[in-house]
């Protein structure tokens, strides 16, 4: 009578699970695979390919950690499922991305506590905050953040350009050289690093096992260190142009841009054992 009563109740686990899956499949199917497709076609966002398998990974890791705790259900978490319905429907109704593709991760967020309890999601913050960098940056954040970092990148790389003692002036974005000019757009103003760099400095934090302070800190300077990288990708496509424009226009310019993510993931590098030091000390 007991094995029957297990067996029933291991049933019906097993299909609540798989009705639960289920409709979470029918309601982001579409919404998923855009996001996969824009991963796939745009470059900046890239980086999205490798945050899935990241972040399963690294729960699948910590798997002893929150089976330790008893699975205790909440209905709290239905809240925030509620809550990531919401912003779905507002998404799709607003045809805003940015709120459809996020509201898939504070499902899972609720679904985990619901089902759960808070304890085994306090296991999962990591797996959880990690998955939601997937979702590149709202539209709306993007066209407002670009052009003033376009004439930041500009400025800069003027004036480091002259301090170098290269005839150069600015106008705008557009910078003249005495034998060329030069556009900044908007891969030069540091957003495009910006989402890759973030998502290294929270992977960096994880791996060193870095305090809270630590990972934070390496968190807030990923975003000027992103458009410091572009700034002295400009200045060195200035500077190369003023001697040899063929040369900044075609090779390097290509070749600048994978230069800017290997010394921006480096410089990232270094900055976080030297936050993560001093914040152990600290501590």
């Amino acid at each position: 009578m007991t094995a029957g009563w297990e067996n029933g109740n291991t049933f019906l686990r097993w299909a609540t699970f798989g009705v639960i899956a289920g409709l979470v499949v029918a309601l982001f199917a579409g919404v998923l695979l855009d996001l996969a497709s824009e991963w796939w076609t745009q470059p900046e966002a890239s980086y999205g390919m490798l945050v899935p398998p990241a972040a399963l990974y690294i729960a699948w890791l910590r798997r002893s950690t929150t089976f330790a705790f008893p699975a205790k259900p909440a209905l709290r978490g239905l809240w925030l499922v509620a809550f990531g319905c919401l912003v779905f429907l507002v998404g799709r109704l607003a045809g805003e991305f940015f709120l459809a593709r996020i509201s898939f991760v504070l499902l899972l967020a609720g679904l985990a506590w619901t089902f759960w309890g808070s304890r085994r999601l306090r296991t999962l913050a990591f797996p959880v905050v990690l998955l939601a960098t997937m979702v590149p940056l709202p539209a709306l954040v993007y066209s407002a953040a670009a052009a003033p970092l376009q004439l930041l990148a500009s400025r800069i790389a003027t004036e480091l350009a002259q301090a170098l003692g290269v005839s150069i002036f600015r106008d705008g974005n557009i910078i003249h050289l005495a034998s060329a000019s030069l556009g900044v757009e908007e891969a030069c103003s540091g957003l495009h690093s910006l989402p890759a760099l973030v998502v290294g400095s929270l992977l960096l934090g994880f791996l060193a096992n870095a305090t809270v302070t630590g990972r934070v800190l390496l968190l807030v300077v990923s975003i000027p260190l992103a458009i410091a990288v572009n700034v002295l990708r400009v200045t060195g496509t200035a500077v190369l142009a003023d001697y040899r424009p063929e040369f900044a226009m075609g090779f390097y310019h290509a070749f600048s841009g994978w230069l800017v993510f290997v010394f921006g993931f480096g410089a990232l590098w270094a900055i976080g054992q030297l936050l993560f030091k001093w914040t152990r000390k600290t501590r």
